[in-house]
């Protein structure tokens, strides 16, 4: 079901008319590293926003105050407590405010909360409406050696129910595999995928967008040695090409 809400007129800094809706929670991307990547018409809203959603507010408002945006109103919203702010959503909604979710990084609801707040808006009969980012999956995938006109998203890994079964669905894969690390256990994932994937060619984004940002590229035996030469820290994106592309 579509909901007619009355519009907010906003003037872009285009110098176009940004329609703004109220009654509306829209999931933002922001930037994953470097914010000067966050989008114009992402600002627009945060600017007209009535309420901001956010994972951490403290690194929220260090990208509202980048920006110059003041005096918001901000709901924590953390993966752990989802369903607790809710409520206060739903209630600003009903209100006629204008309500934007981000993360903290990267685009709300991709291995980041917000698809549980999307499901409790749209069954209120809310209308949730997408601002598009930049994306650490789109990022690494633009620069590919692996040919990508198909791909899997794995997200993060379990740390332990479950990692064995992702781990033997990733061999089997018959198109690359995409998946997020963190710093701590990005040698361990590259030992595992080496015994149950075997050797493959991979892609591996460190720090996207960020200073240190570095591209490793080759198979998965020559990451590992890679690692082992450097003390790395970060966030990971992994690409491993499937079986049949090894190079």
């Amino acid at each position: 079901m579509i909901n007619e809400r009355d519009a907010k007129a906003s003037l872009s800094l285009s110098g176009e008319k940004l329609q703004i809706k109220s009654s509306v929670l829209y999931i933002l991307g922001t930037p994953i590293g470097n914010l000067d990547d966050i989008t114009l018409r992402a600002l627009e809203i945060l600017k007209a926003a009535d309420a901001i959603v956010c994972e951490d507010t403290r690194i929220t408002r260090r990208l509202l105050e980048k920006f110059k945006i003041s005096n918001k109103k901000m709901i924590a919203h953390y993966k752990t407590q989802e369903a607790r702010a809710i409520p206060e959503i739903i209630s600003l909604l009903e209100q006629e405010n204008t309500l934007v979710l981000v993360s903290d990084a990267g685009t709300p609801g991709i291995s980041d909360p917000g698809h549980f707040l999307t499901c409790s808006i749209l069954e209120a009969g809310y209308e949730v409406l997408p601002v598009p980012g930049v994306s650490a999956i789109t990022t690494l995938l633009s620069v590919s050696h692996i040919p990508i006109s198909e791909f899997v998203y794995y997200g993060f890994l379990p740390h332990k129910k479950g990692r064995l079964s992702k781990l033997r669905s990733i061999a089997a894969e018959k198109k690359p595999a995409l998946l997020f690390e963190s710093t701590h256990r990005i040698e361990k994932l590259l030992s595992e995928l080496l015994q149950h994937c075997g050797e493959r060619e991979l892609l591996i984004g460190r720090e996207l967008t960020k200073i240190h940002e570095t591209i490793i590229r080759g198979n998965i035996s020559f990451a590992i040695e890679w690692f082992k030469k450097r003390s790395m820290k970060g966030e990971f994106t992994l690409l491993i090409a499937p079986e049949n592309e090894e190079k």
